[in-house]
């Protein structure tokens, strides 16, 4: 199933995210029929299991979905949606249709659930969240009267104040104060940080393999000197450094997905994001060195890829942070448990 799901994925977003699209996202507007398309298709439900309306796929096979829409720039909440339509029913509440995104997703903020009246009611504000403005609904990790809890918070339950990412893509602060379906959960925010740098690992990959390809046909044909400039040995040395890149961050996003599927662990996921992470400053400088000032017009795709890159790579942890924990979980293995450790999150 894993290169079927890949394959419609790639033929439905290449028809779907062209340039007009890309330009009118950047000016704020709704690409509504790329969203329809790819939700008619069921990749936004890829992460579900059968019973709550998903199609059982496998983490490889979501992360496939994820990454080929990373490698079309695609401007929507699809790795958002996945993760919070998971989470909602692991924790036994309905998953709604339409745009679903999460929050908190910064570490250090909280919200809380309070009981009035028989109802749950759902209070805090939480910022940068992905798509909060465009969100049906949003799956908001709380504090309960007896430990963590996991909220559906309908549109009409939280108010919005609109932010963007260097890549333009909404990340707006949102304020709860309403009436929500709730459930206990062993979920935590470490978790869902883990769980999204994951899914970010997979969305860095895709757009490496993108940025591959377009550097890889542009210093094939951009002739200088007569020749083009991938005949020159600086060039040449430049692409080897990125491809090798892009597929230390193809690897990382594989150990993810694995991660994922079999039981998600910080050190697994941080490991991933971290080194993703690296590819991506290093690819994004590389291509645009190779590109020239091209490389920032607004009628060439490159910038599309890279602002993302910049973007993500920041989010749900930045390779500081997660280099951290890697750093204090090998610690804690000690030198006889550090190899298993490894092994284990490989």
């Amino acid at each position: 199933m894993s290169d079927q799901l890949s394959d419609s994925a790639e033929r439905l977003l290449a028809s779907q995210v062209t340039r007009d699209v890309l330009r009118a996202a950047e000016g704020g507007t709704w690409p509504a029929a790329l969203w329809a398309a790819v939700e008619e298709a069921g990749f936004t439900a890829a992460l579900l299991p059968e019973e709550s309306g998903g199609f059982g796929a496998s983490a490889a096979e979501a992360f496939a979905i994820v990454g080929a829409a990373a490698a079309h720039a695609a401007p929507i909440p699809l790795a958002e949606t996945m993760l919070a339509g998971r989470l909602l029913a692991d924790a036994g509440l309905s998953v709604p249709d339409g745009v679903l995104t999460l929050a908190p997703v910064r570490r250090r903020e909280q919200l809380t659930l309070t009981l009035d009246g028989g109802a749950w009611r759902l209070a805090g504000t939480a910022t940068r969240v992905p798509w909060g403005r465009q969100a049906a609904a949003i799956a908001a990790l709380a504090e309960g009267p007896e430990g963590p809890m996991i909220a559906c918070a309908s549109a009409g339950t939280f108010t919005v104040s609109n932010g963007r990412n260097v890549a333009g893509e909404p990340r707006d602060a949102v304020t709860f104060e309403g009436v929500v379906e709730a459930a206990t959960t062993q979920v935590t925010i470490e978790y869902v940080r883990a769980a999204g740098a994951a899914l970010r690992t997979a969305q860095i990959a895709g757009a490496l393999s993108r940025i591959l390809a377009v550097t890889t046909a542009y210093v094939q044909t951009r002739v200088q000197f007569g020749r083009p400039i991938g005949k020159f040995q600086a060039i040449q040395q430049n692409m080897a450094v990125l491809a090798g890149q892009a597929a230390a961050a193809g690897a990382a996003a594989d150990m993810a997905a694995d991660s994922l599927a079999n039981g998600l662990t910080a050190f697994a996921a941080g490991a991933a994001k971290a080194r993703a992470g690296e590819a991506a400053s290093l690819v994004a400088a590389l291509s645009h060195q190779a590109h020239g000032a091209i490389g920032f017009t607004q009628e060439y795709e490159l910038h599309h890829l890279t602002r993302r890159l910049w973007a993500w790579r920041d989010e749900f942890g930045n390779e500081a942070e997660w280099n951290e924990v890697v750093g204090r979980a090998a610690l804690r293995a000690g030198g006889d448990g550090l190899w298993p450790a490894i092994t284990a999150a490989a």
